[in-house]
């Protein structure tokens, strides 16, 4: 009698988990989906063309205007506001900031050039066409990247969080933390408004966020690992977006990069 009893309880076990072994497998399909639609996209990018660039130019901001390219540069003593021909890479003017500033990045909206300083907590305004400065605003915290969304400028400090601020009084309105499936994305450095999303740098990395400015959640990844390869110091990191929307042409480059590469998407 024990051993049938035995006999019929390694039964039930086997019943019961051959029923887990099945539930499992008919659920499976529908948690990997769950996972899948959760993962952020990742695309890669086609360069289309190659353009000369300052391999001394420790770049920190990338404007395209006027069929020419505006760059802000850092390192102090060598910081500056720069105008490039971007077929030759010819220097086409120079605003040089005082060796107390390392300069960070830029923007243009109207006919105004914002520029930012690290740790200065100092953003200065330019004259466009003149590169003459006409105002200076406080930027509590460390100043990284900016662009605008045509309403606000958007600044990064290097923190999970995009800052808006008024166009006139140059102060904060609002603030988003991005994040992705992981969570909170530190370190957004160089930034670029691109078609109703905020595109950004991610310092010492590779790759290129996509940001919703409503929400901060990172809507895709632009992979451009491989990109440039002969970099001969770790501070040779992706970081440069500029965006000629007249062509919808798409410019990223590096701090002490050789080439300034057009690119396209491959999404």
């Amino acid at each position: 009698m024990m051993v049938k009893g035995l006999q019929y309880r390694l039964i039930q076990v086997a019943l019961l988990l051959g029923l887990l072994a099945t539930l499992y497998l008919i659920k499976l399909p529908f948690s990997l989906s769950a996972v899948n639609d959760t993962a952020t996209p990742v695309y890669g990018a086609v360069v289309i063309n190659e353009f000369p660039h300052d391999r001394n130019a420790f770049t920190q901001g990338l404007v395209f205007a006027d069929g020419r390219l505006y760059e802000g540069t850092g390192q102090r003593g060598e910081s500056a506001l720069r105008l490039l021909d971007l077929e030759s890479g010819e220097l086409l003017k120079r605003k040089n900031l005082d060796s107390r500033y390392f300069g960070e990045g830029i923007t243009i909206l109207g006919d105004k050039i914002y520029q930012l300083t690290w740790q200065s907590h100092v953003g200065f305004v330019y004259d466009r066409d003149s590169f003459t400065q006409v105002a200076s605003f406080y930027l509590p915290g460390e100043g990284w990247g900016i662009t605008h969304d045509g309403e606000h400028l958007i600044v990064s400090d290097g923190s999970s969080y995009l800052r808006f601020l008024d166009v006139e009084t140059l102060t904060e309105v609002k603030r988003i933390q991005v994040s992705d499936e992981f969570g909170a994305v530190r370190y957004i450095n160089e930034l670029e408004f691109i078609n109703g999303e905020v595109w950004g740098n991610i310092w010492y990395q590779d790759y290129l966020v996509r940001i919703d400015p409503q929400s901060g959640k990172v809507n895709s990844r632009i992979d451009l690992s491989g990109l440039h390869n002969d970099r001969r110091t770790r501070d040779e990191v992706l970081n440069g977006i500029a965006w000629d929307a007249d062509n919808e042409r798409l410019f990223v480059t590096g701090k002490l990069w050789p080439r300034i590469y057009e690119i396209e998407v491959a999404d």
